[in-house]
């Protein structure tokens, strides 16, 4: 096959695995019930006057899938951790008892269940298009190169190749957001 084909192929398929790991992580957002440290991530404390990342002032574990407990490594910011979890509009209440603080996680109802799954398929969706506007990109390109002397056939086989890796990637993203939707109807 035409090197220049292998190289299209080659940017093709770093470009597909990006899809679908973008894929994933915008899956991984979407909350499941399931009490993870990671639902915090993108909270600030304000810490000496400077905002810091709340896993940068505290200890974040779970006690069980339902429970988020934050232990401060300062007893003074207690108060601070509390005003700015209930400011970041996560709709979780902190129960604070002097020593740590506690999230409880609600169970889902049926009616949050299907929308996030209703997301998940939205996310599935984009990973799938992404893939399909890589695809259209490298037969475009591929098809570019019989100005530099690559013969139909290699411009077919090609054609062929990219049409396997987005196939490929397609059943990758079908396969994460099924997961995904099990993950969320699971009680």
């Amino acid at each position: 096959m035409n090197e220049l084909i292998s190289l299209e192929l080659d940017d093709c398929k770093e470009s597909m695995l990006k899809a679908v790991a973008h894929t994933e992580s915008e899956l991984t957002k979407i909350r499941a019930g399931k009490a993870t440290p990671s639902m915090l991530d993108g909270i600030s404390v304000d810490y000496y006057g400077s905002p810091t990342p709340l896993s940068q002032v505290a200890n974040i574990n779970t006690t069980d899938a339902r429970t988020l407990v934050i232990q401060p490594w300062e007893k003074t910011i207690m108060g601070t951790i509390e005003k700015a979890i209930i400011d970041s509009n996560i709709g979780l209440n902190p129960q604070n008892d002097g020593v740590v603080i506690r999230l409880v996680i609600p169970p889902l109802t049926e009616e949050r269940r299907r929308d996030l799954v209703k997301k998940a398929k939205e996310e599935a969706e984009k990973g799938r298009i992404a893939v399909r506007n890589i695809r259209k990109d490298a037969n475009e390109s591929i098809k570019k190169l019989k100005n530099d002397g690559a013969s139909e056939d290699e411009i077919k086989l090609g054609e062929g190749e990219v049409q396997k890796l987005t196939d490929f990637y397609i059943v990758k993203v079908d396969q994460l957001a099924e997961l995904k939707e099990k993950d969320i109807m699971t009680v």
